[in-house]
């Protein structure tokens, strides 16, 4: 299937939604759809794997019979359901009974079952405590079928599902449905919903462009200098990780093979399920990821507050994209945390420093962490400057790249990547001062593939070229007070042409001299005419 085709399902997919939401808020309707959608992977993959199972005892279903497959063999095998189940938890990892299959949801939407609504909430919190408990606890736990942004009444509510679950249905089966065309469609759902999310968006969802080059710089520095092979990345951790994506990108790019378990944390309790859901339909499997629900300043996650120096966990790539200029509370108490006690507490006002040396702490010493801010951190006074000197003295600041503004859906200001590593290979700091190569959007600016590719190339090779990227030594940048503006070190200015005053002199006086000649002979013309001279 080519990427078109995976795209035009999640466009179909999109049309629905804009149709069926009517007043209700995009934030809303993308819940449920997206929950549908994640119900629709989970139960074909079982079934596959069923049928799989099962062979030549899988049932056949009549055209007149509505029950699926799976329901005719429970029905037909009661004695044997438990040993099935037990197996097929080996197999997947998870089981759903008969009644909870997308197929049967989808039956009793065709059919307007008043029963549909109760059977949804049933099969909800059953895939959430019995299915696979540790991977979908929780799961559907922001997603209210009561809500009167369904209807007023239990009756309208059911019909609204009934509606949203048939077009659903009629949009997908246009479409093969391999998991990775539902991830396709997910991922480009969730994009759709944050363009119409505002600010919202920032909290669960990176642009793919950007994604890219943050995936790109990680899975470039796990490349084998001598084979130029990459190398196995056995963790990577995204400590903001909203809905996943970012996390997906560097699995994409180094291959599914190539990344070790995948860790993510996310605060806000929605974006934390779409994430556990995007994995999943991403082809993760449970084993190889794990989704903390929590708040990273808190540091609130068990596995990262391990004192055991020989059992500290840390990460070969960190990649975040964490809020902006975040308003938090800093207390005496975290100012003596490991991970802010040789650096000092960032402000009140801003906690872009916590966020960055909260992820820097976990990075491995030959590891590469990139993590987009915004551009204050690069000059900003106060502890915010200590902070940065002291990252820059000890030699951690890899790379500064500064990128256009209005990429994002949740603000309109332009933002920055800094690479840090504990052990760099260099002893100066590259500059990419990215911000004028873009594609001008209605809306949202975009980065197309020539911009990406050059700023990936340009940090991979640190090559300078001018008023794009330069390589400056720590000498020029403590001459600057270790500010990090990056125009102090590439301006994209053009400087003006310099203009020769007495060339341009001698030009207006030969001009002056023509002018002269050419009407004095014009005037002689003019005389032989009998005709008054020009004045």
């Amino acid at each position: 299937m080519t990427a078109k085709e995976h795209q035009q399902l999640g466009k179909t997919l999109w049309d629905i939604a804009d149709k069926l939401r009517g007043a209700m808020d995009a934030d809303d309707f993308r819940d449920y759809m997206l929950s549908f959608l994640f119900l629709r992977y989970l139960s074909g993959n079982y079934e596959t794997a069923v049928k799989k199972e099962l062979g030549p005892d899988y049932p056949q279903v009549g055209e007149d019979d509505k029950r699926t497959p799976l329901a005719l063999w429970y029905d037909a095998n009661r004695g044997d359901t438990a040993d099935f189940e037990k197996q097929m938890r080996r197999k997947v990892h998870y089981v759903i009974e008969p009644p909870y299959l997308w197929s049967n949801m989808v039956e009793l939407a065709r059919t307007q079952s008043k029963d549909l609504l109760e059977t949804l909430r049933k099969g909800f919190e059953y895939i959430e405590n019995q299915s696979f408990e540790s991977t979908f606890q929780g799961l559907f736990s922001e997603i209210n079928l009561d809500s009167d942004k369904l209807g007023k009444n239990h009756t309208e509510r059911n019909a609204k599902l009934c509606t949203i679950i048939t077009r659903i249905a009629e949009g997908i089966a246009e479409f093969s449905t391999d998991s990775d065309i539902l991830g396709d469609a997910y991922e480009y759902l969730i994009s759709q919903f944050a363009a119409g999310s505002g600010k919202k968006a920032g909290e669960f969802y990176t642009p793919q462009q950007i994604s890219t080059i943050l995936s790109g710089i990680v899975t470039l520095d796990s490349q084998d200098p001598t084979t130029g092979k990459k190398k196995k990345i056995d963790s990577v951790l995204d400590f903001a990780c909203g809905s996943g994506s970012l996390l997906l990108n560097v699995r994409k790019q180094v291959g599914v093979h190539g990344t070790g378990r995948i860790y993510g944390q996310e605060k806000n309790i929605t974006t934390y399920n779409l994430a556990r859901m995007n994995m999943l339909l991403h082809g993760v499997k449970d084993s190889e990821f794990e989704i903390h629900h929590g708040d990273s300043l808190q540091n609130d996650w068990d596995i990262l507050n391990e004192m055991n120096p020989a059992k500290k966990i840390e990460f070969d790539a960190i990649v975040a994209n964490p809020p902006f200029s975040y308003r938090w509370e800093p207390t005496e108490e975290l100012g003596q945390d490991f991970r802010f006690k040789s650096y000092g507490l960032a402000p009140k006002s801003a906690a872009d420093f916590a966020f960055l040396l909260h992820g820097f702490h976990f990075l491995r010493e030959d590891g590469t962490m990139a993590i987009i801010l915004p551009h204050g951190v690069l000059f900003r006074g106060g502890v915010e400057e200590r902070i940065r000197t002291k990252l820059l003295r000890d030699g951690n600041v890899d790379t500064v790249i500064s990128l256009p503004a209005n990429l994002f859906f949740s603000t309109g200001i332009p933002v920055c990547i800094l690479v840090l590593k504990k052990c760099k290979k260099h002893d100066d700091v590259l500059f990419i001062n990215a911000s004028e190569e873009f594609e001008k959007g209605k809306r949202q600016n975009r980065l197309c593939p020539e911009h990406i590719e050059r700023i990936v190339s340009t940090y991979q090779y640190r090559s300078e070229a001018e008023r794009y990227s330069r390589r400056v030594s720590m000498d020029e940048i403590a001459g600057n007070g270790y500010n990090l503006n990056i125009s102090r070190y590439v301006s994209i200015a053009k400087s003006e042409e310099i203009i020769d005053l007495k060339a341009v002199h001698e030009d207006l006086t030969h001009i002056e001299k023509k002018i002269a000649e050419a009407a004095e002979r014009h005037n002689r013309y003019l005389e032989e005419l009998g005709l008054p001279p020009l004045v």
